[in-house]
């Protein structure tokens, strides 16, 4: 090719026009267009992280919250602790992207919600889940254990928080991470054991660096099924971690520390005011230690929530109020076949005293549920002629006694 006749295959300047002119295999780019790529690149990456984060300052407390509503019933306190933590959060992606006050710099706040197994732990979080802009993973803490054991390492949970946020590892590091059943990895007793614990104390004692904030590496793919994977490394200083669980036995401690009087015949004039029927309202990072956590870990995760015990009255309101309530997803399904699908008021009554007296929280509701329709679903869709069906009492109470689930007495 004629040297005079090369041009810039971008703006079609000519090589005496330039004053760099660089060849590529199939064309030619000047230093002009260069120079033009370079600020579009920058305006570009510097808009999309802005972007990415801008609506945030859209979520407050109170929309949070008013989100929550619509799919959970009660659990006030646990959900207002819930909005603020994820609010400030977003406040603090904010403060990391814009202009940032050096002499102030905003720590995070871990959380730890205690609550009975059923009462919408897992749920509060996944709902979450659904209303954010950040990537979001839940972990199981009961598959977690110390470092070189059979099992997970306490660095998979990054695992799954990158995956959520397809291998993005500025966006991961502005994520948040829900540990479910973190009481599982309690050490056996309030003294520091002489012997390993490797799925509790040791995993606890695993988890503090996540907490706190450092550089951890992680492998893209999960633990040790790939050994040969390059691994990532990630900054947990801006991750949000929510912590749930059950913690059985938790209310005696509480109980017994509400409840102590003093040596004599002087009456504890504090403990006439205790709600016997709720000592999870009280709980405190003292009672979390004596349980089992470790103060190091409970040190990292300093706001502490409860989720209250689910009566009979929010029990039937979970039956039918929330976009998806039990009920609404029955009358769906069959509506799919063409048919109505009809649940007096007495039946709902009777399922949410069989769940209350099961124990099993919201979680109880579908298994009354399924054992009641179960033979009416397995026959409808063969029976086209039927266009509605009215679940009486009489019904639901038959199904009940030919259903394996009323041999299950209360514990």
């Amino acid at each position: 090719m004629d040297k005079e006749k090369i041009k810039c295959s971008f703006c079609d300047r000519d090589k005496r026009d330039t004053a760099v002119l660089i060849a590529g295999i199939s064309g030619h780019i000047c230093d002009k267009c260069i120079e033009q790529a370079q600020f579009i690149i920058r305006e570009e990456m510097s808009g999309k992280e802005k972007g990415q984060f801008s609506n945030l300052n859209l979520l407050k407390p109170a929309e949070i919250k008013k989100y929550l509503d619509e799919y959970i019933i009660g659990q006030d306190e646990a959900k207002k602790v819930l909005a603020v933590a994820v609010y400030n959060h977003f406040k603090r992606l904010t403060q990391k992207i814009g202009r940032k006050d050096e002499d102030v710099d905003i720590e995070k706040s871990n959380i730890i919600m205690v609550g009975e197994t059923g009462t919408g732990k897992t749920l509060l979080a996944r709902t979450i889940a659904n209303l954010l802009h950040v990537p979001f993973c839940i972990a199981d803490a009961t598959v977690l254990t110390e470092a070189g054991y059979v099992g997970e390492d306490v660095e998979s949970i990054l695992s799954r928080l990158l995956q959520a946020a397809d291998y993005d590892v500025s966006a991961a590091e502005r994520g948040i991470v829900f540990i479910d059943e973190i009481d599982k990895i309690a050490r056996k007793g309030d003294n520091a054991s002489i012997t390993r614990d490797v799925s509790g104390e040791g995993v606890q004692q695993g988890l503090l660096k996540l907490l706190e904030g450092s550089t951890v590496n992680v492998p893209p793919q999960g633990g040790r099924k790939h050994p040969e994977q390059k691994l990532v490394s990630l900054n947990t200083r801006n991750i949000l971690f929510i912590c749930g669980g059950a913690f059985d036995g938790i209310d005696r401690i509480i109980g017994k520390r509400m409840l102590t009087q003093s040596i004599g015949y002087t009456k504890d004039k504090g403990a006439e005011n205790v709600d016997k029927t709720n000592f999870l309202q009280y709980i405190t990072a003292p009672d979390l230690k004596k349980f089992g956590l470790i103060p190091e870990l409970i040190g990292r995760l300093p706001i502490v929530t409860h989720l209250n015990p689910l009566t009979k009255d929010t029990l039937q309101r979970i039956l039918v109020e929330p976009k998806n309530a039990l009920i609404k997803q029955y009358i769906k399904l069959f509506k799919i076949d063409g048919v109505d699908l009809k649940i007096e008021k007495e039946v709902l009554e009777l399922i949410v005293d069989k769940a209350v007296e099961f124990k099993l929280g919201a979680r109880g509701l579908r298994s009354i549920c399924e054992a009641i329709l179960l033979d009416t679903m397995f026959e409808l869709p063969s029976q086209k002629e039927i266009k509605s069906v009215n679940i009486t009492l009489d019904f639901a109470l038959e199904k009940l006694e030919k259903a394996k689930i009323s041999k299950l007495k209360a514990a």
